[in-house]
């Protein structure tokens, strides 16, 4: 694969994945789009790889503490912080792996990946995110997430297995319902992408193991390392961003590029 198109493509899912405009909408589109080949499962597994290293690195002490209470939380207590975490992303993870595995083996993920869709999802999501973050309170913080509002937040999350939803948009805005902070949902949100990517690649980097190849692997390996970066310069951004700045400027982009989508969609 040309390496200008590597870099696009990690750079693109690196950006995306953790900002609420979605990485699976833009990285659906940009074949389309720019007349490039689709990058392939391998390229999107690695990415995704790059990506979920970056989240771990960046918010690596609680990813530490969940680390050291996933013995107690497995064992069904959840009398620590670091259990009570571990037991939470465990439980938020329910809902995605199940809807995610209904709509894998019953082919409906790809009848989903449509421009249309994408557009839809977009400009919709995108208002409902608005909603949330302008009329919700901020009087919990991530520290108090329980059980209940993992479940919750988990049903959200489910969401984004359609194209143009974006997981940590849908995350957020359950979490801003709850009436998590900003941060606080923020984080939450990028916590919560850990054990969905790792079930996620991990499905998929079963399934195209077989296409390994030196060149394949090399390219996978660009393509990570680029992914990692880029998303560790998102996080970076938008953790700052949003001790002053609100979610609208990325609901006027989701806006925007949804308007955008549907009059091609419903133009040819």
């Amino acid at each position: 694969m040309p390496l200008f198109q590597l870099i696009l493509v990690a750079v693109i899912q690196g950006i995306t994945e953790f900002l609420p405009i979605s990485s699976s909408g833009h990285l659906i589109l940009l074949p389309g789009l720019t007349g490039l080949e689709d990058q392939g499962q391998v390229i999107d597994v690695a990415v995704h790889v790059g990506t979920l290293i970056a989240v771990v690195l960046f918010f690596w002490s609680d990813v530490r503490t969940g680390l050291i209470g996933l013995p107690r939380a497995l064992a069904g207590r959840t009398d620590t912080p670091g259990s009570r975490l571990a037991m939470g992303l465990i439980v938020a993870t329910i809902p995605t792996v199940i809807a995610g595995a209904i709509l894998h083996f019953t082919g409906l993920s790809d009848a989903l990946r449509s421009m249309t869709v994408i557009g839809w999802t977009m400009l919709g999501f995108g208002l409902v995110l608005y909603w949330a973050d302008t009329y919700s309170p901020a009087i919990r913080t991530a520290p108090e997430w329980s059980l209940k509002h993992a479940l919750i937040m988990g049903l959200w999350q489910a969401l984004a297995l359609i194209p143009g939803t974006s997981r940590s948009g849908i995350t957020i805005t359950g979490g801003r319902r709850l009436g998590y902070d900003r941060e606080s949902a923020a984080r939450l949100s990028m916590l919560m992408s850990i054990p969905t990517i790792l079930a996620s690649g991990t499905l998929l980097g079963l399934e195209v193991a077989i296409e390994a190849n030196p060149a394949v692997i090399r390219d996978a390996l660009i393509a990570a390392a680029l992914a990692c970066l880029s998303a560790l310069a998102a996080l970076t951004l938008m953790m700052r961003l949003l001790k002053s700045v609100s979610f609208t400027p990325y609901v006027v982009y989701r806006v925007i590029l949804g308007v955008i989508l549907l009059g091609i969609a419903y133009g040819t």
